[in-house]
């Protein structure tokens, strides 16, 4: 058992948001808050089970990454994963649980460098998933139930927000695949496949389950590179998005006539570049994390959105500390689409383990 402390300083200083949490008026006057505070308990087998495996993490407070409102505990506590692990081979394992889904990679720190990743960075669902290695070559295939404890459950923990809610949809039996090859010393490039169903929740939220449906479909393709030489790294991927809500009736009922709801039509579709690149000095890392998303969605006139965010990491012993800057015009929506929006802002994070 081991357990972690961690907070975060943020200030907005652009934003085209009203609420207190991303409003530049409120930082503008206050110089910015401390906020979003987490304890954090890990729970990992000493490997004196033989090839029995297992690990837990659970997150209590508002920096818990977690929605109270769309997760399984009504709360701001979360159990981020869960899964018990068998070794098959001494290359080979199984995992039953909650774990991290295997597609493309993922940035050094989820926020603010996830960006317009949403809904395909960190993601944690519920499923079975083999790993294994042959030579040069990872592979990963794996299914998910479901994206979280409970029967209307959405929450992904990190990587929130891009997969409806409690009151709208949520990702269902999806299938997914992932190889990366190292073809080179230094060099590795993969590919990543996810296809699944969506269920419609409306119906759930108003108290007539039996009138939930799985009728809509998703799917997602992903190519990434990934360099690691000496003190420099760089990762690139390419992300290409399908959400299909067609026989969703009742959340197409609710949804399609609001022009707030972020759905402009039942097929979604976009596409988004990522790219990382770092240095690494002693304790020090410099990082910055940057993409573009366009949209083909039919209604949806979102021009391409962008975002930056370079950062500093200083492990400065039982933890770290990262100092980022957030620069963004536009983002992803509950429905996995492209939004344009302003949105500015200066963080430092800090975390203890012990």
């Amino acid at each position: 058992m081991s357990a972690g402390v961690w907070w975060v300083y943020q200030n907005v200083t652009n934003s085209d948001f009203n609420s207190a949490s991303f409003s530049e008026d409120l930082d503008n006057e206050t110089g910015g808050n401390f906020a979003d505070p987490a304890l954090i308990l890990y729970a990992d087998d000493d490997g004196s089970h033989g090839p029995w495996h297992f690990s837990a993490e659970t997150r209590i407070g508002t920096g818990s990454f977690t929605s109270a409102a769309n997760n399984n505990s009504g709360d701001n506590f979360t159990v981020h994963k869960a899964w018990i692990g068998y070794d098959l081979t001494e290359e080979t394992s199984l995992k039953i649980g909650k774990s991290q889904v295997p597609f493309g990679w993922k940035t050094v720190n989820f926020w603010p460098g996830d960006g317009l990743q949403g809904g395909y960075g960190d993601q944690m669902d519920v499923g079975l998933k083999l790993s294994g290695d042959a030579g040069a070559i990872h592979y990963d295939a794996a299914y998910y139930h479901q994206d979280d404890w409970g029967e209307d459950s959405t929450d992904t923990v990190d990587d929130n927000d891009h997969w409806g809610s409690s009151a709208t949809y949520r990702k269902i039996k999806t299938g997914v695949l992932n190889v990366d090859w190292t073809f080179l010393e230094h060099h590795t490039v993969g590919a990543s496949a996810q296809y699944g169903r969506m269920q419609d929740l409306v119906p759930v939220a108003a108290n007539n389950p039996s009138a939930s449906n799985d009728e809509g479909t998703h799917q997602a393709y992903d190519l990434h590179y990934m360099f690691q030489m000496d003190n420099w790294s760089a990762k690139y991927r390419f992300i290409s998005v399908e959400r299909d809500f067609g026989g969703m009736d009742a959340l197409l009922g609710s949804a399609l006539p609001d022009p707030d709801s972020g759905l402009f039509d039942r097929e979604v579709e976009n596409q988004r570049h990522v790219v990382e690149v770092g240095y690494n000095h002693n304790n020090w890392f410099y990082y910055v994390d940057a993409g573009v998303a366009s949209t083909d969605t039919t209604g949806n006139d979102a021009d391409d959105v962008q975002f930056i965010a370079p950062g500093v990491r200083y492990q400065y012993g039982p933890g770290w500390i990262y100092f980022e800057y957030l620069q963004s015009d536009g983002d992803i929506n509950a429905y996995g689409d492209v939004y344009e929006s302003d949105f500015d802002a200066v963080y430092v994070a800090f975390d203890f383990y012990f």
